[in-house]
């Protein structure tokens, strides 16, 4: 736009003000330009009389008109913009009719600065904007940007790509955000389930996009559907969490208009207070069955949507970690699995939410059958696994001559049994279950058991053991066991059994670089050095394993230099240098 078009678009002129036009044509055909601006400023200043004699003192306090003037316009722009504000929060007929009233005397002026904040607190505060006043904010980038976020609903409604393209770097700082968690190497306490379900949603991004979102059904639509296109595209699963959080952040701003439309609300709230209470009673467990029961006929598609929210990495974690405390309650009582129907509540919701890029690529909305052997015959031998470590820990405390004998202690320290390395190659549940009775034994610091366990982890289905949450969680477990690492059991166990399998890709040699950030000290040199060789990067690897390399580098080798001794000083000047050395009569 040249400077003519920028003096036309003004607006003033419409407003019957005289504006850039009209004194650039009274300049150009007046013979004296001075008289011409004289008058124009007579005619155009502030019409009262009682001020006319009083600018004269302004001058010789070296005020400058423009400043008089700029803060006179401030001062009622200001007053302006409270009366707006006042009439907006009225309601009713009356309201809208004085508000458009407004709008089409101000709107022409929206392009000059000063002014534009007055059109814009009445664009705000008018419920349904004409599509002719949106139309001119979009095409106009300085007067997007300008516009508050309430106008800018009305318009993403009708623009799902400028609303895609304004969501966009959220999301992406999102993922950022999750992973920098799950990668972070300097913070031991930054875990990555600590953070309560409150305390997450309370996060930047979810809480502007529910502002950006406001009570429209419409936006919050596009953004599901956003979500669900990433997590098809890229299978990341922090899509699956932000689709929970946002969901609960507009239930806690009560935005009725959404939620009470959303069928999956109630299901993730109930959910949600499970997660924060750490545990599923009956009465819970009886509202989740009954919400998965209760899926009408057409409305299979509703599956979808709730496979997301079990998918979210917490729920999963929440569910397993469930499970294998109803394990454990189970072994203490002689229970049978299949008996307990919390227990398998729980596994029905982790089958449908390790099935949800299945279902949702495939488009085929059916609840995945829990394979019934998972339960008689999975859980049995898991449960077996679990006894054979409890006996083996009581054994430890016993006093010498109270232990039984050495055979009985090597049958609770052998392989884990058959069955259980079989289901985690074929079932996911029985995968995710493995892989917390993983955590479990790590909590206890049971090294044993972390072996036994640790052997058959890289035969999970789908190499779901290699999964960022898993790893990040067994790593911080684990660096506390650093002593461990001094023994070649431990370190085949772990290292040569387990994530060597998982070398392949990126995210386990971030994890591992982690690990031996704090662990190398206590690695002998020959398992060091193989490590090291093992986990160079290469021109695939990201920017940031290639730096945290370096600086792991740089952390060994500076362990590893011994500090030479300093040389000793002689003074060649010294006058006892020759003094004969005393002979051995000397000594006494």
């Amino acid at each position: 736009m040249n400077p003519a078009q920028k003096i036309t678009h003004s607006g003033l002129e419409e407003v019957n003000v005289p504006g850039p036009v009209f004194l650039k044509a009274a300049l150009s055909e007046c013979d004296d330009p001075l008289k011409a601006i004289e008058s124009f400023q007579v005619e155009n200043g502030i019409l009262l009389p009682s001020l006319r004699p009083m600018l004269p003192l302004l001058d010789l306090h070296g005020v400058r008109r423009l400043d008089f003037h700029t803060s006179v316009l401030e001062e009622l722009r200001d007053k302006l913009i409270a009366h707006i504000n006042e009439l907006g929060a009225k309601e009713g007929r009356q309201r809208d009719l004085k508000l458009k009233e407004l709008l089409v005397k101000s709107f022409p002026v929206v392009r000059v600065k000063a002014l534009r904040p007055v059109v814009m607190c009445i664009l705000r505060n008018t419920p349904h904007i004409e599509d002719k006043y949106l139309r001119i904010l979009v095409r106009d980038r300085e007067l997007y940007q300008d516009t508050d976020t309430e106008v800018k609903r009305q318009i993403w409604r009708d623009n799902q790509s400028l609303f895609g393209d304004e969501v966009s770097p959220l999301l992406s700082q999102y993922i950022r955000e999750k992973e920098h968690i799950l990668f972070d190497h300097l913070n031991l306490n930054n875990l990555f389930f600590t953070p309560t379900p409150k305390v997450r949603r309370q996060g930047e991004v979810v809480q502007k996009l529910a502002h950006m979102i406001g009570n429209s059904v419409k936006l919050y639509d596009m953004v599901l559907q956003f979500l669900r296109t990433l997590f098809l595209r890229t299978r990341n699963v922090h899509y699956c969490t932000l689709r929970a959080e946002l969901l609960m952040a507009l239930h806690d701003l009560e935005v009725q208009d959404i939620i009470s439309v959303d069928p999956c609300h109630k299901f993730t709230w109930c959910l949600d207070a499970c997660i924060r209470e750490k545990n599923v009673d009956m009465k819970r467990s009886r509202e989740l069955q009954g919400f998965l029961d209760n899926i009408k006929r057409g409305q299979e598609q509703v599956l979808g949507d709730l496979s997301m929210t079990l998918c979210d990495p917490y729920a999963i974690n929440f569910l397993a970690t469930s499970a294998i405390k109803i394990l454990q309650h189970l072994i203490n009582n002689e229970g049978l699995p299949r008996e307990n129907q919390i227990l398998v509540l729980l596994l029905r919701m982790l089958a449908l939410g390790l099935s949800a890029w299945v279902m949702i690529d495939s488009q085929d909305f059916k609840e995945p059958k829990l394979d019934s052997q998972v339960v008689t015959k999975f859980l049995p031998a898991l449960m077996s696994l679990m006894v054979d470590d409890q006996v083996r820990h009581l054994h430890s405390k016993l006093p010498p001559d109270e232990r039984e004998s050495a055979i009985t202690t090597i049958e609770h320290s052998g392989p884990a049994p058959d069955a259980v390395e079989a289901y985690i190659q074929e079932n996911a549940v029985a995968s995710i279950l493995a892989m917390y009775y993983t955590l479990h034994t790590a909590r206890q610091k049971d090294r044993v058991g972390i072996l036994r366990v640790m052997a058959i982890l890289a035969s999970c289905k789908d190499d779901r053991a290699y999964e960022d949450p898993f790893l990040h969680s067994l790593i911080a477990l684990i660096i506390p066991m650093s002593d461990e690492f001094a023994n070649e059991d431990f370190c085949t166990g772990l290292f040569d059994e387990f994530l060597f399998a998982g070398l392949t890709r990126d995210n386990v040699t971030r994890h591992m670089l982690k690990l031996l950030w704090y662990i190398h000290q206590k690695l002998p040199q020959a398992r060091l050095m193989t490590l090291m060789k093992a986990l160079q990067p290469t021109a695939q690897h990201h920017e940031s394993v290639h730096k945290l390399y370096e600086n792991l580098q740089k952390r060994v080798g500076a362990l590893t230099q011994e500090p030479q001794p300093e040389p000793m000083e002689t003074d060649f000047d010294s006058p006892l240098k020759n003094v004969p050395t005393p002979g051995p009569h000397y000594v006494s």
